[in-house]
């Protein structure tokens, strides 16, 4: 995980692929739940878009804007869980292979298992 990125100073920096191009700008991070430390961060791309999903690690904060190691195309065509409720086991899960990540942990969680309900927006 990204241990050095600060997330109350990420909210409001804008964000950019690997190649340099504007992805938007940063709208929430999203901690661990195991560690606290900053995990994702929820990306707004553009004035009617939604929210990316992108991983702080392997990010970089430089120059003040965060700088995400993938191409637009696919930051964009992450899975879409909305914004402001907790992500669960699988949605992480599914994010982690949308990017190609190693989930923490080593082993992938069940495919039968069931997660309940995404939180309402409380934590």
């Amino acid at each position: 995980m990204q241990t050095d990125i600060d997330p109350r100073t990420l909210i409001g920096r804008k964000a950019y692929d690997r190649d340099g191009h504007k992805i938007g700008t940063v709208d929430e991070v999203y901690l661990d739940d195991a560690t606290g430390e900053p995990e994702w961060a929820a990306v707004r791309t553009g004035l009617f878009g939604r929210d990316a999903f992108v991983p702080l690690e392997p990010s970089r904060v430089e120059d003040q804007a965060l700088h995400v190691p993938y191409e637009r195309s696919l930051i964009k065509d992450a899975p879409d869980f909305g914004v402001g409720r907790h992500l669960s086991p699988e949605q992480e899960f599914q994010l982690y292979r949308h990017y190609g990540l190693d989930l923490p942990g080593s082993s992938a969680p069940p495919a039968d298992q069931d997660y309940g309900s995404v939180a309402d927006g409380d934590g």
